[in-house]
Order: structure tokens, then C-alpha cells, then sequence
């Protein structure tokens, strides 16, 4: 089984770092084949919505065909996106094309992959192994975005023929190594609403689910817009961003491994609102960017803080559960996505309007968040276990 699980792990990182390795590379193709700057938000959007609704039916498709075959049409699949996309960058239709083609097949990956582990592990071991697969998706968000400028910075293309190249390799070991798993019920499918997920939305619990959305949105709209905003700050290329976000994601697993585990039961509250602290002031020294150094520096504090608020909120999330922790964790990730959906196309509309004021707008979004948590504290409709 453990052999399984790494190659399945592979997979989701695979996936998650397609997904960040556009970061760097994208803003630097929209300015150089001179298309309007909300094409970098428009691109990262349309991915991540072909694969937050095409993913339930993907998961259906997955009872009825099998885990194995599932898997390796989402790996020929998302292989065949970063063809495209490097192939035809001064396509703008067809870089939609790709995008969609990737969130279409991520969304197949991420079915499969939840319901292969559903069907190989018990309850008991099954939050372990989920736990796995979660750092594996981790990794992948915090080296796409490294990898993308490192190579985007010897040619724009590069970054995404090296990935299908190695989405590729992952389907010939997949399809020699991976067996079908023998099934145990329903697939673990995301739906848009995860069954009994309205229910949820009565309890104090949703004041959660609405700050998961705030802190992505918040994140997503980072993202987006960062490069842009650096390119005509201080003209910063794309391996000069591989660097910065190597050391932003460095701050990520200092925080992951060492801050979160001082986190003692019963101050996740106080812990979130510091974190959305620290993140607005990273967010309002991005307007003052004189330099490299000093946007490492503001990248790193908003990283910290958010990374903070991410790991705590997600604790205190399954303890407000009333112990019906995948429900939870599926509205959770549902918010998660539509924050990824939102922020990266609002943000870049709004930057072609204000510039670098966007980020005082988002650092006072941050401080308003912190409302949500004084309305969770305060509330006492507490979901029962049981």
C-alpha cells in the first residue's frame, strides 16, 4: 500500500505544481505577446473552474470505470495541457484552451486520487494517509511557482515542456505500478456542496468557512498580481521571482513545522487573528517595494501570516465539526476553490485601476476578517458531536 501512496502522492503534487508554475511565467507572457493585463487573471481562473465543476462528474465517472484508468487519463490529459501551453504562447485563445484542458484533467486526478486512497485505507488510517496527499499538494503550490521562474528565466516555454515531459514519465510508472484498488463503497468525490454541507452553515462553524474563503481570496489575488505589480515597480524577471518565492516558501514549512505546533487547543482564535495581522502588514508594505530585498521581504511577511491563519483555520475548522470532519473538510475546500476562482480575476481587474493601492485595499480585508472571528467566539451555536 505504501507504495501506492507515494505514487499517488506524486501525482498530487504533479498536479498542484501545474498549477503554481504558471504564477511566474504567465504575467511575464502576457507582457512580452502585449495582451491586456486581466488575461493573467482570466488564466488561472478559467483553471481552477474547469476543474471545480467538471470534478463531481469525474468522480462519478470513477465508480463506474475504475481508479487506475481515471488516473492515467487525467495524467495523458494534463500532459497534453502543457503541450499547449508551451507550444502557443502567442495564442491567447489557445493558452485557454490548455488552461481548461489542465483544470478539466486536475479535476479527474483529484477524484481519483481521494477515492483510490478511500478504497486501500480504513477509517482509522484514512486522515494519515489523507494528511499525506495533502503535503504532497503543499509542495506542489510552493515549488511550482519557484520551479516556473528558475526556467522561465532560460526561456518562457521551458517550464511547462519539462512538466509534461515528467506528467508523462508519471504515466508510464503509474501504468505499470499502480493496481486497481478493490472498491469500498462511493468514491470520495467532491461535490460543489458536500452532502449535509447546508446543514453546517447554521452553526458557528460557517463564520470559519467564510474566513477559509477570505484567507485564499486574499492569497489568490497575491498570486495574480504580484508579478505584474513588481515588473513595472522594479522591473523584476522571472528567476529573480523563482528566488523570491523559494524564500517565501522556505517561511511556509517554518511556519508549518515549527510555529503551528505551539499552537496549544483552545487559542486557535487568538492565533488566526495574529496571522491576519501580520498579513495585512505584508500586504501594505507591497506598495512601498523599492527592491528586491524589500520584496522578498513583504512577500515573506504576508506569506507567514497566511500560512498561519491556513494550518490554524483548518484545526479549529475539524473541531468545530461536531465530528462530521469530511463534510467539513469538503466546505472547506469548496470555499478554498472559489476563493482561488474570485481573487486572481478581481484583483488583476483591480489592478489595472489602482495599481499597487490594491494591496492597502486587501491588508484592510485581512484586518476586516478578524470581524469573523470575534463573530465565531461570540456565537454559541456550537454543532454537537454525534
Amino acid at each position: 500500500m505504501k507504495k501506492a501512496i507515494y505514487l499517488l502522492m506524486s501525482v498530487q503534487f504533479f498536479v498542484y505544481l501545474g498549477f503554481g508554475i504558471i504564477i511566474p511565467v504567465l504575467p511575464e507572457v502576457i507582457v512580452q505577446e502585449g495582451y491586456a493585463d486581466i488575461h493573467v487573471g482570466g488564466l488561472i481562473t478559467i483553471y481552477a473552474l474547469a476543474s471545480f465543476f467538471t470534478a463531481p462528474l469525474w468522480g462519478r465517472l470513477s465508480d463506474r470505470t475504475g481508479r487506475k484508468r481515471l488516473i492515467l487519463v487525467g495524467l495523458a490529459g494534463f500532459s497534453l495541457s502543457f503541450f499547449l501551453f508551451s507550444l502557443f504562447l502567442d495564442s491567447l485563445f489557445l493558452l485557454y484552451v490548455s488552461r481548461v484542458v489542465g483544470g478539466l484533467f486536475s479535476g479527474a486526478l483529484y477524484t481519483a486520487v481521494t477515492g483510490y486512497v478511500a478504497d486501500i485505507t480504513t477509517d482509522e488510517e484514512r486522515n494519515k494517509y489523507m494528511g499525506l496527499l495533502g503535503m504532497a499538494i503543499g509542495l506542489g503550490f510552493i515549488f511550482g511557482p519557484a520551479i516556473g521562474g528558475l526556467l522561465g528565466s532560460i526561456s518562457l516555454s521551458l517550464p511547462f515542456t519539462a512538466s509534461a515531459v515528467l506528467v508523462l514519465l508519471l504515466l508510464v510508472y503509474a501504468a505499470a505500478m499502480l493496481k486497481e484498488p478493490v472498491r469500498q463503497g462511493e468514491a470520495v468525490k467532491r461535490q460543489l456542496l458536500p452532502e449535509g454541507g447546508a446543514a453546517l452553515w447554521k452553526y458557528r462553524i460557517a463564520y470559519l468557512f467564510l474566513l477559509s474563503f477570505m484567507v485564499t481570496f486574499l492569497l489568490a489575488g497575491l498570486e495574480a498580481t504580484f508579478q505584474l505589480f513588481q515588473i513595472d515597480q522594479i522591473a523584476i524577471t522571472p528567476l529573480e521571482l523563482g528566488y523570491l518565492f523559494i524564500a517565501s516558501g522556505l517561511v511556509d514549512a517554518a511556519i508549518q513545522g515549527g510555529v503551528v505546533r505551539r499552537i496549544k487547543d483552545g487559542t486557535e482564535t487568538k492565533w488566526i487573528s495574529a496571522a491576519q495581522v501580520v498579513t495585512a502588514i505584508g500586504l501594505f508594505l507591497l506598495p512601498f517595494t523599492t527592491g528586491l530585498f524589500f520584496a522578498g521581504i513583504a512577500l515573506s511577511v504576508f506569506t507567514a501570516g497566511n500560512a498561519l491563519a491556513r494550518t490554524a483555520l483548518v484545526s479549529l475548522t475539524t473541531k468545530e465539526s461536531g465530528g462530521r470532519y469530511g463534510t467539513a473538510a469538503g466546505m472547506t475546500y469548496s470555499m478554498d476553490n472559489l476563493g482561488r476562482i474570485i481573487g486572481p480575476l478581481f484583483f488583476t481587474w483591480l489592478l489595472t485601476i489602482q495599481s499597487g493601492e490594491i494591496y492597502f485595499f486587501s491588508g484592510i480585508l485581512a484586518l476586516l476578517s478578524i470581524g469573523l472571528i470575534v463573530l465565531f467566539r461570540e456565537s454559541s451555536k456550537v454543532h454537537a458531536t454525534g
